[in-house]
Order: structure tokens, then C-alpha cells, then sequence
């Protein structure tokens, strides 16, 4: 059985899709969600092999979301929208296929064809992430999509990723690993990523550490490992 994750605001197309999928008897439906950061939650956790992912949904799409995703659990995606001028878009960005609203189960099956195969023979997803420029965080029932210049530096603990501005600390699904990878935040420790502009100050400290002093007051750790690299950006 393949692994699939269903991403679509609309329930009702969620529970049509559900139905489709379950009489493939090829998919498995491990979970089903109505927006990109809950999505991007039950992948962490539940490495669906597919996504069938809405295009256009509230906060972020489906194309931002997958730029959020960690490369090493990425899946297979199916795009299955509304707007067929979409299509185009989603082969471009190396997607396995998409199919229109409403899904036609002869259609359907093409793409379970073509997902067997491609997973058969150990093919890897190859969706071309881009560069993130908006997080998507909670904060008790809201989300708010904090944009990297008001970053001041991000760090990861067993409680999760936290995102710090000068005025509020949020939660975010997206990990430390891409985060790094898609924004020009800098790794200063194993733990944090900070924002240079934000940078204040570095205070050397003994053993080859040191500290950040941000312009909103805060103070960041930074290891032996990655000083030299942040000396180097500040042209020190």
C-alpha cells in the first residue's frame, strides 16, 4: 500500500478524494488536512510516500508549502486543483502529475499507476524548492506569517522551533535543517539561527565562543564551529 496524505481546504473534497483513493485499493489515507501548516505537521510526523495538495489555500499554497519540507522526507506530490491553468506550473516545478476537480476515477488511476511505478523503482521526489521568504507560525489559535526581516533569530529545543522578533516569540513546524537551508538566516550554533541584520554586537568570549547582542536586546550563543564563519559575513 502506498502512504498518502490528502491537503485540501474544502472538506468536502477531501472526503471525496478519500473515497477515490480508498477504492484504488493501492492507497493507504494515513491523514487528511485543510491547510498547509497542519499539513506540514503530519508529514513530520507521519512521512506519508504522496501528497494529493490544493494549489490555492488560505495563508500559504500548496507551492509554499512544499518549499517547506525537508528534502530527506519529501514526498511524492500530486497537485489536484480546480484551475487548469495550474497545470502547466505544476510539471514545471518536477511534480509527479495533477489532476482537475472533479477528480475522474479513470484519471485517478493513470496517476496510481504512475505513482507504483516511480516508487517501484525507487525514484526520489524531485519538487525544486525555492527560497523561503515568509514563516508560517503559531501563536494560540492564529497564524501569522513573520517575514525574515522581522526575524531576529530562530532556535530549536525539545519543546520545537521557535521564531523570536523584537516584540514576540512563536512556534513554527518548519525545522532548523531548512530554515538554513531556504532563508539567509546563519547557523550560529546547533541550535539557533540568527539573522545578521539583526546583529548588534558580538561579544568574544574564553575558549573560542562568543555571544550575539541583537538590536532588540536579546542574546544569542554562538559555538567555535560556526564564529569564524560569522566573522567572515561581518567582514571582520
Amino acid at each position: 500500500m502506498i502512504r498518502a496524505l490528502i491537503v485540501d481546504d474544502e472538506i468536502h473534497a477531501r472526503e471525496e478524494m478519500a473515497i477515490l483513493l480508498a477504492e484504488t485499493a493501492v492507497i493507504e489515507v494515513v491523514g487528511s488536512c485543510g491547510n498547509g501548516i497542519e499539513a506540514l505537521k503530519m508529514i513530520n510526523r507521519l512521512r506519508p510516500q504522496v501528497l494529493f495538495l490544493d494549489i490555492q489555500m488560505p495563508v500559504i499554497s500548496g507551492f509554499e508549502l512544499l518549499n517547506m519540507v525537508n528534502q530527506e522526507i519529501m514526498p511524492h506530490v500530486v497537485f489536484v486543483t480546480a484551475f487548469d491553468q495550474y497545470s502547466l506550473k505544476a510539471f514545471e516545478e518536477k511534480t509527479l502529475d495533477y489532476l482537475l476537480k472533479p477528480v475522474d476515477s479513470h484519471r485517478l488511476a493513470k496517476t496510481v499507476s504512475k505513482l507504483q511505478q516511480t516508487i517501484g523503482e525507487n525514484r526520489p521526489p524531485t519538487f525544486d524548492s525555492e527560497e523561503i521568504r515568509r514563516i508560517p507560525c503559531l501563536l494560540g489559535n492564529r497564524i501569522r506569517l513573520v517575514g525574515l526581516e522581522e526575524v531576529e533569530f530562530i532556535a530549536t529545543s525539545i519543546a520545537g522551533v521557535h521564531l523570536t522578533t523584537r516584540d514576540h516569540e512563536y512556534f513554527t513546524e518548519v525545522t532548523l535543517k531548512v530554515l538554513e537551508e531556504r532563508t539567509p538566516l546563519l547557523r550560529c550554533h546547533k541550535q539557533y539561527l540568527i539573522n545578521i541584520d539583526q546583529i548588534r554586537e558580538i561579544v568574544l568570549l574564553d575558549g573560542g565562543m562568543a555571544q550575539i547582542a541583537t538590536h532588540g536586546g536579546k542574546h544569542i550563543p554562538v559555538s567555535r564551529r560556526y564564529l569564524k564563519i560569522i566573522k567572515k559575513k561581518l567582514f571582520i
